[in-house]
């Protein structure tokens, strides 16, 4: 009981620095949710259940464009795909007689930086470590939200309008410095961007909904790169195997 308290502890004191970072970005969000027309209770609510960027900007973005629930759906489940090979790897630093209920427990919130911290910790990983971790994170994303739509309700239209464009430099800020050196994410990360402008322009591409346009384009193009251009280091792996 004494270890598990500890690894708590541990768990909220590194994951602080994830609760400020988690504070400034789902602002932003909160402003896409008022955007959206949803209240603070529901922008609110919204983040403490689905904790990702992506995600819930899809997720506003299609309930703004009165997308059917089919069309939410497949989006949230390709958008968070990546969250499911994180719990996977994850399980692998569990012992092997860790009960269900805390794999259930943390697979509800695994982030990119909850599983970063939780993936590195050495030897085996208790289950109180990543609780801490989102002990301290998942306010900081929910609290953000709320704080952005409760802005929203306050702040004069111009300012709205300039905070919603933060979101859109956080995402590139996000694939930016990856991209450098990369000819072939670069190369990807524009192809996307110009097939996504002609979707918006030629018929009757144009008459597909954002939703599935969205979904249409992350499979494609995706699913390209990883049949064309997988990862030097995976294949050999794959061989080597």
């Amino acid at each position: 009981m004494n270890a598990n308290l500890s690894w708590f502890k541990t768990g909220v004191r590194n994951g602080f620095p994830i609760f400020l970072g988690y504070l400034a970005v789902s602002f932003t969000l909160g402003i896409a949710a008022k955007n959206a027309g949803m209240t603070v209770f529901q922008g609110t609510l919204m983040s403490i259940t689905n904790n990702t960027s992506a995600g819930e900007f899809a997720a506003f973005g299609l309930i703004s464009s009165g997308a059917s629930y089919l069309e939410m759906a497949v989006m949230q489940f390709i958008v968070n795909m990546r969250y499911i090979l994180m719990s996977c790897a994850l399980s692998q630093k569990l012992n092997a007689d860790t009960p269900l209920f805390h794999r259930l427990l943390m697979a509800f919130d695994i982030t990119d930086e909850i599983f970063g911290l939780s993936i590195s910790v050495n030897g085996k990983l208790n289950p109180f470590y990543t609780y801490g971790l989102i002990a301290i994170a998942l306010p900081g994303w929910a609290l953000g939200t709320c704080l952005g739509v409760g802005a929203g309700n306050i702040l004069p239209a111009r300012m709205l309008s300039a905070l919603g464009v933060a979101l859109y430099g956080m995402f590139i800020a996000v694939i930016v410095p990856p991209a450098k050196g990369n000819r072939i994410l670069t190369g990807l990360i524009s192809a996307s961007m110009a097939i996504s402008f002609l979707f918006t322009k030629i018929p009757p591409l144009n008459h597909i909904s954002s939703g599935f346009k969205i979904i249409i384009l992350t499979v494609a193009i995706a699913g390209t790169a990883a049949v064309f251009m997988p990862v030097p280091g995976e294949t050999e792996t794959i061989h080597e195997s």
